[in-house]
């Protein structure tokens, strides 16, 4: 590759930017007076607020204009790459392999099932998403789940992105869909054991799920009984079926506390009893094998443990010890069977199984042969009754990887591996993991691919972030990823604190008055890839998304002259404001994430000190593409937009400063495939002309 010329040329902003005007807006917080002058752009139904956001799209397409031709090539590149009709691995529940395919030029899955798992001819259609999409620009399925039975279908569909879904209930037998439809329900449903009652959940005006609804079918939805109406606005509420099938599951939690009730789902009529009333700061998720009830919970454990108690007496009292607390080993789950225990754990930023057998205990961890790598399972593992467990591994270099797994005999089955078409091959990338050192000497694992047969001196180089909510970035593949680095860009995850990449204290040491570490924990992975001769400051972008998001809006401010380039995707970069409004979605309940700002002035100032809109200030900022959806209920579009409008007016260079909104869809960006790919082809777009790698290099 030859050192790139004349990065961001094609970008350096030609047109016009858009100005947002200005309407000062004071208040008193904590004695401080704060000012916004974007405020006005909350007004979702303002014709000017949404002029604004066209206008803002123009500006994008125009000053992005000259990457077109690139755009159409890496989106052709990822469309060529993809086995685009393709069918995942059958998945048996009692008479049938149940399945999704898709078909070259169609948008969406068409889920099936099959009455013999290797016989095409038996297939029969549940649900085309094709069709029930039709021309709407948007759709998002948000529950799929086949009665106990097998007779009748559940799934529910949201066609703006707002995640406010309507219930349907599809006749297998008569192919047809049935009377009932049930508007405004949210994630969670289950069915009782007769297939006769459906449990459903609706949220609130702020999009909490807080009501349980009992539905028996063929009734008019207006009859239907509320179950349950959680009234502690920091707890969302959720419910499923047992795997064993002899429960309901009435999940409660809040950010750091958790409750749950169980019903026989035998007897849906009867009153939920609770397995341990909440108690602050302890959390515990339940599954059910035979006459006991199988809990995973922080109950005297930072990383969590396993322990059993009788389905008579599930109490705390009556809690034994099956996995004890091991510090830095994480318990994340735990999946129960007829006879055995498939166990997910997270050690040393590593994902892992531990089988064990439920007649004797015996336990065994399944081994893995690379360096970096993750194992997860998907709810593809639906027989109660197996011995067979199903589970998904990847990694940098492998495509994304079907196992069955023998519990008794140990051995594994390649069941699939994504099919990467053209002339791929994994041996020509090579995966890398590496430590940067944190201002406050921690470590900080970071994952990294490049090609293996690399010039030597820096390269370019996309460095990826999250940080938030215990959630952990596991490395995986991407095909659309090959598009980076067949043209020498190295792809890197930095494994921040405010994750759950090393256990709970992880977790805990990147939120509330900690979170800072978050940003300087990304800012130190920069630091190592150039202090390693990985990439230098002109060569080095940004990724991150939703709370990854508000971590580029943070380094944007505390670092900006590290990163050439940063993308922001939905970013959660109005925190302050957000967190002082109750009735926004999520507020409430992510107090305990971020802090409370309403009612703490230590809380609020910590927040300030960091808030990306906030903090922007007179410097030279890096190239940004921001990106909003105009439906989104998590971030809502007015964050980034108006960050957008304040950076541009403080920024002292000439990077251009973008925004995209979705006009149709929310916070995960548009739905279709087709679409996704070519969303995801104008941020590589845009990467790769920032850094000057736009040019394929020769396999």
């Amino acid at each position: 590759m030859t050192e790139p010329a004349a990065r961001g040329a094609s970008t350096t902003a030609p047109a016009t930017p858009p100005v947002a005007k200005r309407v000062p807006v004071e208040r008193r917080i904590h004695g401080e007076t704060v000012v916004d002058e974007y405020a006005w752009l909350r007004a979702r139904d303002d014709p000017e607020a949404i002029a604004y956001l066209e206008e803002e799209n123009a500006y994008l397409r125009q000053v992005l204009g000259p990457t077109s031709e690139l755009r159409r090539t890496v989106f052709e590149e990822i469309k060529a790459r993809t086995q685009e009709t393709d069918l995942t691995v059958p998945v048996r529940k009692g008479p049938w392999w149940y399945y999704g395919r898709t078909v070259e030029g169609l948008q969406y899955a068409i889920r099936c099932r099959r009455a013999q798992e290797d016989d095409a001819s038996t297939e029969q259609v549940l649900v085309d998403f094709n069709a029930v999409a039709g021309h709407a620009p948007y759709l998002d399925v948000g529950h799929f789940d086949v009665s106990p039975d097998h007779r009748i279908v559940a799934y529910s569909v949201d066609f703006d992105g707002a995640e406010i879904f309507t219930m349907r209930f599809k006749g297998l037998d008569i192919g047809e869909h049935l009377a009932d439809e049930i508007p405004g329900t949210y994630y969670g449903a289950a069915w009782s054991a007769d297939s006769g009652t459906f449990f459903y959940v609706t949220p609130d005006e702020a999009r909490r799920p807080h009501r349980l609804w009992r539905h028996r079918l063929g009734t008019d939805v207006s009859a239907d009984e509320l179950v349950y109406e959680e009234e502690d606005r920091r707890f969302f509420l959720g419910v499923h079926l047992s795997r064993s099938e002899r429960f309901i599951v009435l999940g409660l939690s809040s950010m750091v506390t958790s409750e749950v009730r169980v019903l026989p789902a035998d007897d849906p009529t009867a009153e939920f009893s609770v397995i341990e009333p909440r108690r602050e700061g302890v959390e515990y998720h339940v599954d059910h094998q035979g006459d006991r009830f199988l809990i995973v919970t922080n109950d005297q454990a930072l990383d969590f443990r396993l322990v059993e108690a009788p389905v008579s007496h599930p109490g705390r009292a009556h809690w034994r010890d099956v996995i004890p607390h091991t510090p830095g080993t994480r318990i994340e789950a735990a999946d129960a069977f007829a006879n055995h225990v498939v166990v997910h754990l997270r050690r040393d930023a590593l994902t892992g199984l531990r089988v064990i057998r439920a007649t004797d205990g015996a336990t065994h961890d399944v081994a893995f042969d690379e360096p970096v790598y993750t194992v997860v399972a998907f709810g593809d593992n639906p027989e109660y009754d197996s011995t067979v467990y199903r589970f998904h591994y990847t990694s940098l270099v492998t495509p994304a990887s079907v196992y069955d797994y023998d519990l008794d005999g140990r051995t594994r089955t390649l069941r699939k591996r994504q099919p990467v078409l053209g002339d791929f091959d994994p041996d020509r990338y090579e995966s890398i993991r590496e430590w940067a050192a944190a201002p406050d000497g921690t470590s900080v694992p970071l994952s990294l691919v490049r090609r293996r047969h690399h010039p030597e001196g820096p390269a370019p180089t996309l460095l990826f972030g999250y940080g938030a909510y215990e959630a952990s970035m596991d490395p995986g593949f991407s095909i659309a990823r090959l598009s980076l680095l067949d043209r020498g860009v190295t792809f890197a995850i930095a494994h921040v604190r405010g994750g759950g990449e090393l256990g709970r204290s992880w977790y805990e040491d990147g939120k509330l008055l900690r979170k800072r570490n978050t940003f300087t924990d990304f800012i130190a992975a920069a630091d190592h890839l150039i202090a390693q001769g990985y990439t230098s400051p002109d060569l080095l972008a940004a990724r991150g998304g939703s709370a990854g998001g508000l971590l580029m809006g943070a380094v944007a401010n505390l670092a900006s002259e590290r990163f050439h380039a940063i993308v922001a995707e939905v970013p959660f970069v109005d925190n302050v404001n957000t967190m002082l409004d109750p009735s926004l979605p999520l507020t409430v309940t992510e107090w305990e994430e971020w802090g409370n700002p309403v009612t703490d002035p230590e809380a609020y100032r910590y927040m300030r000190s960091y808030s990306p809109y906030e903090n922007v200030d007179r410097r030279p900022y890096p190239a940004i593409l921001a990106t909003a959806g105009l439906n989104d209920p998590r971030v809502s579009y007015h964050e980034p937009a108006k960050w957008v409008a304040r950076l541009r007016a403080a920024s002292t260079g000439g990077a251009p400063v973008l925004l995209k909104t979705e006009m149709g869809a929310g916070h995960s960006g548009p739905s279709g495939r087709y679409d996704a790919w070519r969303d995801e082809a104008l941020v590589l777009a845009f990467v790769l002309d920032q850094l000057g790698a736009a040019a394929a290099r020769a396999h």
